[in-house]
C-alpha cells in the first residue's frame, strides 16, 4: 500500500471512537491467530495500534501475536478498557498490563516468566504456544492472588511495588481471572457469537450456561456478565437476567440478588456512550451520532420500561445524570445550528458583498451535518428529553431555509453582475440544505430553478 493510502486509512481509523478501535484491534487479532487475512489484518493492526498508543507515523513496532506479554494476558482481551473513563465491575485498564507484566518478570513470577520466554523461542517455529501461555497463566495467577490476597504480610508494601493505585485495583482481578480462563471460555463458547434479542430462551440458556461455581463468585461474575453483555445487539438487556433472577422487576428485589451488577454493567456502559457522545459533539464529529443517540434512546427508554426505580435511589439518580447530561450537551448544539446557516443564507444588499467574497465549503457542509444532527435528534428526543427543542429547531430550519432558497434564487434574476459569483455560492449552500432537510427531488427542483434565474438572465442581457 502507497504512503498516502497508509495515511488515508490512519485517519479513518484515528476517527473512530475507542470502543470501535479496541474492537476492530480485537476481532484482527483473533483472524491473525486463526491465519485469515493476514497481510490486510496485519496492516490495519500496526496503524491501529500506532493510534492507541500514540506512536508517530515512521515508527515501527513490534508484532503483539507473539509478544509474550500478550500472550499471557489474552484472556483479559474482552474485558480491557483502552480509555481513561472509569472502569466499572467486569473491565479492567490495558494500561494496568505492562507495570504487572514487569512486576511479574522481575519479582513475582521470575523464574516462571524465564521459563515461559524460552519455551516461546522454542516454540516460535514449530507451532501452538498454547500450553506455555497457560502454564504460565496459571503461575501468574498464583503469584498475584499471593501478592493481593488478604493474608499477604506487609500487603500494602508489597503491592506499592506492583504500580499505582489503578494498576493495584486490577491486580486481584486479573489473578483471577487467568486463574478462571478456561470456565469463561466453556461460557463464551455455550453462547451465540450474537444475540439479537435477549429473550426467554435466551435468558435460560445464558443462565444455564452460567452455573459454573467459579463464575458465581462476587469477583467474576461481573466478567461473566460483560462476556454475555458483549454478545447482545442492545448490551442494556443484560438487566434482564437480574430481573429473571430476582422474579420482580422491584429495584430493591434487583439489587438483592449478586446479578444486581447487570444493573450497574449497563448504567455505566451508558454513561461511557454518552460521554462518548458529547466529546465527538465538541470535536464536531458526527459520524456515529445517530448509532450513539439510539443506543442511548434505547438503554435509557429500556430501563425506565423494565425496571422499577425509584428517582432517590443510586440507579435512579445515575440514569436521571444520564438523560441530563445527553440533553444538556444536544441542546446547547441544537440552539447553534440555526445562526450558522443564517449566517450563510443570510441576503445582503449588493454594496455589502465585497468583490471576490467566497463561502467557505467546509462551512457549508459542517452546517449540512448540524441539520443532519438535529434530524437524527428528532427521532429520539422524547426519551432524551429534547422533544421540544428539537422540533422547534428542526420546523424553524425547514421554514429559513425554503424561504431564503427562493429568495436567493429570485437574486440571480438581477443585481449587480459583480455579486453575481457569491450569490450563486449561497443557492449552492441553500440547494444543499434544502436536501438533507427536504430530500433530492426538492433539492433538485430548486437547482433547476437557479439554472433557469440564470439562462433567463443571460438572455436577457443579450436582447437588450
Amino acid at each position: 500500500m502507497s504512503q498516502k493510502s497508509t495515511e488515508r486509512l490512519r485517519d479513518y481509523l484515528a476517527q473512530l471512537p475507542p470502543q470501535s478501535q479496541a474492537l476492530l484491534m480485537r476481532e484482527l487479532e483473533r483472524a491473525v491467530e486463526r491465519g485469515d487475512d493476514v497481510a490486510i489484518a496485519n496492516l490495519v493492526l500496526e496503524q491501529l495500534r500506532k493510534i492507541v498508543r500514540g506512536v508517530e507515523q515512521d515508527e515501527q513496532i513490534q508484532p503483539r501475536s507473539d509478544d509474550p506479554a500478550r500472550l499471557l494476558f489474552r484472556p483479559l482481551e474482552p474485558f480491557l478498557a483502552e480509555t481513561n473513563f472509569p472502569t466499572r465491575p467486569g473491565q479492567l485498564r490495558r494500561a494496568s498490563l505492562l507495570p504487572i507484566w514487569q512486576w511479574l518478570a522481575r519479582e513475582g513470577a521470575p523464574e516462571a516468566a524465564r521459563e515461559f520466554e524460552t519455551a516461546l523461542a522454542a516454540a516460535s517455529e514449530s507451532g501452538p504456544m498454547e500450553i506455555a501461555a497457560r502454564k504460565f497463566q496459571l503461575a501468574a495467577a498464583e503469584a498475584i492472588i499471593k501478592v493481593a490476597g488478604p493474608t499477604q504480610d506487609d500487603r500494602q508494601r508489597a503491592l506499592s511495588r506492583v504500580g499505582p493505585p489503578s494498576v493495584v485495583e486490577d491486580l486481584l482481578p486479573i489473578g483471577l481471572v487467568l486463574q478462571a480462563r478456561e470456565a469463561l471460555e466453556t461460557l463464551g463458547s455455550r453462547l451465540p457469537s450474537q444475540i439479537r434479542v435477549f429473550s426467554d430462551s435466551q435468558i435460560a440458556s445464558a443462565m444455564e450456561a452460567l452455573k459454573l461455581p467459579s463464575l458465581q463468585t462476587p469477583q467474576l461474575l461481573p466478567f461473566a456478565l460483560s462476556l454475555i453483555a458483549q454478545r447482545l445487539a442492545a448490551p442494556w438487556q443484560i438487566i434482564r437476567l437480574a430481573i429473571k433472577m430476582a422474579a420482580s422487576d422491584d429495584e430493591l428485589r434487583v439489587a438483592a440478588t449478586p446479578y444486581g451488577i447487570a444493573v450497574t454493567i449497563a448504567l455505566h456502559d451508558l454513561s461511557f456512550v454518552a460521554a462518548c457522545l458529547r466529546t465527538d459533539i465538541k470535536r464536531g464529529h458526527f459520524d456515529y451520532v445517530g448509532e450513539q443517540l439510539k443506543t442511548l434512546h434505547d438503554g435509557v427508554r429500556g430501563l425506565r420500561t423494565e425496571l422499577d426505580l425509584r428517582n432517590d435511589s443510586t440507579w435512579g439518580r445515575q440514569l436521571t445524570s444520564v438523560r441530563a447530561d445527553t440533553s444538556n450537551a444536544l441542546q446547547s448544539e441544537i440552539d447553534s445550528v440555526p445562526g450558522r446557516v443564517r449566517r450563510i443564507l443570510r441576503q445582503r444588499a449588493d454594496k455589502d458583498i465585497a468583490a471576490g467574497a467566497k463561502i467557505d465549503a467546509s462551512e457549508v457542509e459542517d452546517a449540512a451535518a448540524l441539520i443532519d444532527f438535529v434530524a437524527v435528534c428528532r427521532t429520539y428526543a422524547s426519551e432524551l428529553a429534547i422533544n421540544e427543542v428539537t422540533l422547534r429547531t428542526f420546523s424553524d430550519l425547514q421554514h429559513y431555509v425554503e424561504q431564503s432558497t427562493e429568495g436567493l434564487v429570485q437574486s440571480l434574476r438581477g443585481g449587480d453582475a459583480r455579486v453575481r459569483a457569491f450569490r450563486q455560492q449561497q443557492v449552492k449552500a441553500a440547494i444543499r440544505f434544502c436536501e438533507v432537510l427536504f430530500g433530492h427531488d426538492y433539492a433538485s427542483l430548486m437547482n433547476r430553478a437557479a439554472e433557469n434565474a440564470v439562462t433567463g438572465e443571460r438572455k436577457s442581457s443579450r436582447a437588450g
